[in-house]
């Protein structure tokens, strides 16, 4: 009998400084339906099988990609191109959510492919960002992100790979 073992290598968003600070709105919901906004953390764990090395994967790699992502969102009004009325001009975004009007800067914006800024669907939005920015080892069985939105609570998302 064969016995594989899968070991992951973890980043602590907190501690390594993956962070963005960013402002959304959640259409429908009585409090998170008013514009506010989060210091986020990224956290990932990457699970496989070791190389002839003894790594997983290098946690330089894995940390560098998601900083770029955490930069991207930084600083920014966060917008689901999905479920939410916006018009995009040359210079500005209009935004009708939960029967309030935004008018916003362009380069405070950033607008993501997803149905509502949740933490759930950061976690997803993060996960297929660091698979498409990632050449991933063949060694890599399964993938989880998670995404504070400040200490003790966030989700997370774990997605087999392969």
């Amino acid at each position: 009998m064969t016995i594989s073992m899968i070991s992951f290598v973890e980043v602590d968003g907190w501690r390594s400084g993956i962070r963005f600070s960013s402002a959304h709105m959640i259409k429908g919901h009585e409090k998170c339906g008013k514009l506010h906004g989060h210091t986020y953390a990224i956290h990932a764990r990457v699970y496989g099988e070791k190389d002839k090395d003894g790594f997983i994967v290098d946690f330089s790699m894995i940390k560098s990609a998601l900083r770029k992502i955490a930069d991207q969102l930084d600083h920014k009004v966060l917008i689901p191109e999905k479920n939410t009325s916006f018009d995009e001009g040359e210079k500005e975004i209009k935004i009708s959510i939960n029967e309030k009007h935004y008018v916003i800067p362009k380069e405070d914006c950033f607008l993501l492919p997803i149905e509502s800024v949740t933490v759930e669907n950061l976690a997803e939005y993060v996960l297929d960002e660091l698979i498409d920015r990632l050449s991933l080892p063949k060694n890599i069985k399964k993938l989880e992100i998670g995404v504070d939105e400040g200490f003790g609570q966030g989700a997370k998302i774990i997605r087999s790979i392969g």
